[in-house]
């Protein structure tokens, strides 16, 4: 299963791994909003009378494709995960790292779970993911960022490729001369990263898509050219798209047929993987 793509409950997939057999996992799971996800699909042409105004003021009309959409609540959601994250430590490998996504309604209540688990020597870093869209509210500061907890199979050993992430601006570059200012500096804790736009190539209509920028960052720093990355909460299946791109073998994991369609749209035409649970058909690559 070096690069293999499931249909099913990931509880099933994770306990037929082997123990310490994946170097890295990635974990997006449904933030418990208590809300329905939904992104509405579109098209759009020109048109004098349209609906909606373009660049420079052209006038575009919008036709409704249709919407993807899930639940998002689970009444004992820590009950629901404990056994999902008990299962990924043990198949994480001695020098792995887990990286948790999830967001300021459920990220204290997570930490306790995951430092009961890995163990509180074993937690590297809360990383805030800031990003800057969507609605906000003057009743409270508007939230404006995610949570990733990252935590370790052994705090004395473990993959951490400081040269291979990307860099970015120095705030003052006059201060620490040409050189330095040109090379950048690693980021920080806090990564600065729009999310997927509407209307970008990336966007594949999936309602909680992460930005492949994120899991570049995460796949080069946390995991080696060869390593197999594994994420159950698959989604929109980026953690995959992120590590063909950059040479690492996969297992994606979802019990959304959505989700599968999504994957196989997206990785429509490129061999070697396998699916279980879910067969593609041509017309995957064309909707």
């Amino acid at each position: 299963m070096r690069r293999s793509i499931h249909l099913a409950d990931n509880l099933d997939v994770l306990q037929a791994l082997g123990g310490g057999s994946v170097d890295l996992i990635y974990i997006d799971p449904p933030f418990n909003t208590g809300r329905v996800q939904r992104h509405a699909r579109i098209s759009t042409r020109r048109a004098a009378d349209g609906d909606r105004t373009g660049f420079q003021g052209m006038r575009y009309a919008t036709e409704r494709l249709g919407e993807r959409s899930f639940p998002d609540s689970r009444d004992d959601f820590l009950g629901f995960l404990a056994p999902r994250l008990r299962e990924a430590h043990r198949v994480l490998a001695e020098d792995g790292t887990l990286y948790f996504h999830i967001d300021y309604r459920e990220v204290h209540y997570c930490k306790v779970l995951l430092d009961e688990i890995f163990g509180r020597p074993s937690f590297l870093n809360e990383v805030i993911w800031a990003y800057d869209y969507g609605a906000r509210t003057t009743r409270r500061w508007p939230p404006k960022h995610d949570n990733i907890l990252v935590y370790v199979k052994d705090p004395r050993r473990y993959t951490f490729n400081a040269d291979a992430v990307d860099r970015i601006p120095y705030m003052a570059p006059g201060l620490v001369g040409e050189e330095k200012a040109a090379r950048g500096k690693l980021p920080t804790d806090t990564w600065w990263h729009t999310i997927v736009p509407t209307a970008g190539p990336e966007r594949t209509g999936y309602p909680t898509q992460k930005p492949i920028g994120i899991l570049r960052r995460i796949v080069l720093a946390s995991s080696d050219p060869g390593d197999l990355v594994l994420d159950f909460f698959a989604g929109s299946g980026t953690t995959g798209a992120a590590c063909l791109e950059l040479g690492r073998d996969f297992i994606l994991v979802d019990d959304s047929p959505q989700a599968l369609e999504v994957m196989a749209r997206r990785f429509s035409g490129v061999e070697g993987i396998e699916w279980s649970g879910y067969e593609p058909t041509p017309g995957d690559g064309q909707r």
